[in-house]
C-alpha cells in the first residue's frame, strides 16, 4: 500500500507552513530582522551568537574590573 502525499501547505508532520508576508510598506532592515534575525528556523544559531558574545564581553568586563586581583602581590 504506498502513502499519499500531504495536501498543499501543509508540512510532512502536519504542521502548516509558515506563509512569506509581502507587504509593500516595509522597510529593508524590518524585512532583514523578520527573515533572518526572528525567522525560527534561524533563531538557534541567533542565540549561539548572541551567548558567546555576551561571555567574550563579559569576560573582557570582568578582567578590567578584578583584574588587579589576579596579579600576585
Amino acid at each position: 500500500m504506498s502513502r499519499r502525499a500531504a495536501p498543499g501547505g501543509v508540512s510532512p508532520f502536519g504542521v502548516p507552513q509558515r506563509r512569506a508576508i509581502h507587504d509593500p510598506n516595509e522597510s529593508a532592515f524590518s524585512r532583514f530582522l523578520r527573515e533572518e534575525i526572528w525567522a525560527p528556523e534561524n533563531l538557534p544559531g541567533n542565540i549561539s551568537i548572541l551567548t558567546a558574545v555576551s561571555v567574550f564581553f563579559g569576560g573582557i568586563a570582568a578582567i578590567r574590573t578584578w583584574g588587579e586581583l589576579m596579579i600576585p602581590a
